[in-house]
């Protein structure tokens, strides 16, 4: 078995990387940047297959996979600046990579008679009502421009191949990059007042734990549409951040205990407007995944502690 992991350089596919190599599986890594960057437990990675890769362009992208001749590919690689999309200066490049660059992933999966596993999000859905998105609702109705993108490569991915995974995650947070909790952790050392969003509603992704699911998929053929976010029920951003800082100050950090830091929950129009609208529901059905014989992901606390030994101790 040898798997093809885009957008190494990034949280999750940083993760898959790792994942394969503890579990013995050849992998080679790819992205932009002319060399890889990862980190396992404490030490650069040297060792990994590395092909730096455009994935827009899609005879670079033929030629890589044809000479890689992966037996499956994680797309991971995209463009997840949600705001930045909304720029009308970065709208060609959001589609050339989101929908473009995945639809020449897939061919070239075709081409080479490998599988696919594609990274979507909950943004693909309208985030109305509470109750939540099933993987294989089709009611779909993005709020923005990164929604949209990630849509168009679903249904690219579904044009080209039969033998594709696309897993729609959420909230996700991983240590090879920015993310909420860290943001957090920063906030909460310089401030002593946070106002933070509670009627959208989701449960976080530790990529750490996807990285194991996405390779136990890799390994299989239970191929489809799939929801995968950490168990542990749903939850708001204001609750999000108010278990960080319970658990960072419970781990010995002061600075993040209640009687310093008062964490206030408001509704997004308290908040006030972004540049690209957010979905209120990000509620995900995962139970298609123990349906199929797939092991669910760990509770989000359980997943944020130990998160939080990664990056506090």
């Amino acid at each position: 078995m040898k798997i093809f992991v885009t957008g190494c350089n990034g949280q999750l596919g940083h993760d898959v990387v790792n994942a394969c190599e503890r579990r013995g599986i050849a992998a080679v890594g790819s992205d932009l940047a002319p060399s890889y960057s990862g980190i396992q437990d404490g030490t650069a990675v040297t060792r990994l297959p590395y092909v730096s890769l455009d994935i827009t362009d899609a005879s670079a992208v033929a030629d890589t996979i044809r000479s890689v001749s992966p037996d499956a590919v994680v797309h991971c690689a995209a463009w997840t600046a949600v705001d930045a999309a909304e720029e009308e200066a970065n709208a060609g490049k959001v589609m050339a990579i989101n929908e473009e660059g995945t639809r020449n992933i897939a061919k070239a999966c075709k081409e080479n008679d490998a599988a696919m596993i594609y990274i979507s999000t909950d943004y693909v859905f309208s985030g109305k009502g509470e109750e939540p998105w099933k993987p294989d609702d089709t009611r779909f109705s993005p709020l923005n421009t990164y929604g949209l993108s990630k849509l168009l490569g679903e249904m690219a991915v579904k044009a080209e191949l039969d033998n594709y995974y696309i897993v729609r995650i959420a909230w996700v947070f991983g240590s090879n990059g920015s993310n909420f909790i860290r943001t957090m952790l920063n906030l909460g050392k310089k401030v002593d007042h946070l106002r933070i969003v509670n009627d959208q509603i989701g449960t976080p992704t530790y990529t750490l734990d996807l990285a194991e699911l996405l390779v136990d998929m890799a390994l299989e053929k239970r191929y489809g549409v799939y929801h995968a976010t950490n168990e542990g029920g749903f939850i708001s951003w204001y609750d999000f951040a108010a278990e960080i800082f319970r658990q960072a100050a419970a781990m010995g950090f002061s600075e993040y205990a209640p009687e310093r830091l008062l964490v206030e929950p408001v509704s997004t129009a308290e908040y006030g407007l972004s540049k690209a609208a957010r979905p209120f529901n990000s509620r995900l059905d995962k139970s298609k995944l123990s349906d199929n014989g797939f092991k669910r992901l760990p509770d989000w606390k359980d997943a944020l502690h130990r998160y939080l030994e990664t990056q506090l101790t």
